[in-house]
């Protein structure tokens, strides 16, 4: 559900009651059932049908004894004390603690083979450490969860896919963190969820990291020719088809897009804004290299609007869609 003080419980809300989703798959909502109906009845009245609460509710042993009557759109109760009262659009330490509880069981119901994707909802990372969790963000939660090693953040939409060599650090982190190992594990497991999505051979772009990348070295510190340059020689020698490192200013015109199918990017934004200024309603963030499947919105908790009905539905739809075509995918296409 993500954190509860959010746009998280009106999107779950929507997606129970969405009979095209229901059709595909049995969403559970692995949040506060208590919380939910404080929202559904603020909405219902001026909102109508798509806020309505009539899912069953099922307890942690329901779910370990898959007591349900039949498959159908469902609550898991996860309630703690003190988040009856949680106020939208307000940062508190309750809410953080609510919204590390969902994700950490919903990891474990994966593990535990009780479901078969976990897709989710937006975080608030002020919440988050207020509650004592000090993350980044979901992907730091679930690579320790699952204790996976390499991970990457992946981000994609039907406009622009783009995985990212560093994710939550400051600028003046970048250079230092960037190895050709790192560029190399994340080249690999784009290639294979790209070729898992698209059931055929991808096509990679390699961004430089610094302007014009580098221009033979006269800006940055030769990171393109003694970083970059070295894992895009070991990728074509494994038979990628790969391009660059290319000047990141030049990268995502709409003609080199249309010969790309996944940007392997260097930092956050130099991924994150052109995806965002293409497909901000309909990307959504894949975490490649886990033991499950995990996808997610590809927004914030948008405390602006929380509660209010009027936050775009599309993101979750397209990461339950992809969570699907991954969890399905044949091994063998990779």
């Amino acid at each position: 559900m993500g954190d509860p003080a959010g746009i998280g419980p009106e999107l779950c809300l929507r997606l129970l009651n969405r009979a095209d989703v229901a059709e595909r798959c049995q969403p559970l909502i692995f949040g506060d059932p208590a919380l939910l109906r404080r929202v559904s009845d603020r909405l219902t009245p001026t909102r109508g049908s798509q806020f309505q609460l009539d899912a069953p509710i099922l307890t942690w042993a329901d779910l370990e004894s898959n007591q349900q009557s039949e498959p159908r759109p469902a609550i898991v109760d996860l309630t703690l004390p003190d988040t009856a009262d949680v106020p939208p659009g307000k940062v508190s330490a309750v809410a953080g603690r609510a919204a590390f509880h969902y994700l950490d069981r919903a990891i474990e119901a994966s593990l535990q083979g009780l479901t078969t994707a976990v897709v989710t909802g937006p975080l608030h990372k002020e919440a988050l450490h207020a509650a004592g969790y000090h993350y980044p963000g979901h992907t730091e939660i679930l690579a320790e969860k699952t204790q996976a090693d390499p991970i990457v953040m992946m981000l994609t939409s039907p406009e622009i896919t783009c995985s990212l060599v560093t994710t939550h650090i400051g600028y003046c982190e970048v250079a230092d963190q960037l190895t050709t190992e790192r560029i190399c594990e994340t080249i690999q497991l784009t290639h294979d969820a790209m070729h898992r999505m698209r059931r055929r051979k991808p096509r990679l772009t390699v961004c430089g990291l610094n302007p014009h990348a580098g221009e033979h070295g006269l800006f940055g510190r030769q990171e393109e020719e003694r970083i970059i340059e070295p894992a895009i020689a070991w990728a074509r020698e494994r038979g990628f088809e790969i391009t660059g490192p290319l000047p990141p200013d030049t990268a995502f015109v709409p003609r080199k897009r249309e010969q790309t199918d996944a940007y392997i990017c260097m930092y956050h934004d130099q991924g994150l804004i052109p995806l965002k200024a293409l497909s901000f309603d309909d990307a959504v963030n894949v975490t490649l290299g886990l033991p499950i499947v995990r996808t997610s919105v590809d927004h914030g908790t948008a405390f602006d609007i929380a509660w209010q009905g009027i936050a775009e539905v599309n993101s979750l739809v397209q990461a339950v869609d992809l969570a699907i075509l991954l969890q399905n995918a044949p091994a063998s296409t990779l």
